[in-house]
């Protein structure tokens, strides 16, 4: 029997649909937007049809924008000949927000996953070729996250683009500053050992 009038329960419904968001935290959100005036509802559901509607991947980097290309591509201060390569658009976002880089994205949508049926026709790898010739780009740094499909993608990058002319880099990976050496997992201690660089004075 369901407890809530149809309408509420479609909502409901819907909001669990979404990833991390269980039956109760469905059901909260449901009833907080029927507590909230009616202009937040009108609001989010406007968003929500603008972001379908409006939003693409940028034709370079495959980036998600509302303009082609990004604006990050458009911005003529940005650092030419060096290019970013991510899995996704949230870490594209997340180095963004460090402030450090100042060159260019590549964003892969993905990373190589045999047992899922994701092989390199699957991401954004031949279109990060063809910009090597056509940008003049001069390091390509690869910035997967640290999990097995991660290194593999990056291991493939490495092949294919070796022999490009190109400089390759890997971004630096192991203990944060804060951290503690016995909540390490071997992993993380394993890249740490065999990429330790030298101390200088």
């Amino acid at each position: 029997m369901e407890i809530y009038p149809p309408p509420l329960e479609r909502l409901i419904e819907q909001f669990s649909r979404l990833p991390g968001i269980g039956q109760k935290s469905a059901t909260r959100l449901a009833l907080f937007i029927l507590k909230s005036h009616k202009e937040l509802s009108q609001s989010l559901a406007a968003s929500l049809i603008e972001v379908k509607e409006k939003i693409e991947l940028c034709s370079t980097c495959f980036s998600l924008t509302d303009e082609d290309p990004c604006a990050i591509c458009r911005n003529e201060n940005r650092i030419n000949g060096i290019i970013c390569v991510v899995e996704g658009p949230g870490d594209q976002l997340a180095i963004e927000e460090s402030g450090v880089f100042k060159g260019k994205y590549h964003v892969l949508h993905g990373v190589l996953a045999p047992l899922d049926g994701v092989g390199p026709e699957d991401l954004k790898i031949a279109e990060l070729v063809a910009r090597l010739d056509k940008e003049n780009i001069e390091e390509v740094i690869l910035a997967t996250n640290p999990t097995a499909q991660g290194e593999t993608t990056a291991s493939f990058l490495v092949k294919i683009l070796s022999g490009k002319g190109v400089k390759i880099t890997r971004i630096a990976l192991g203990i944060p500053m804060g951290g503690d050496l016995k909540y390490m997992d071997s992993m993380t201690l394993q890249y740490c050992l065999k990429t330790r660089s030298p101390v200088v004075p």
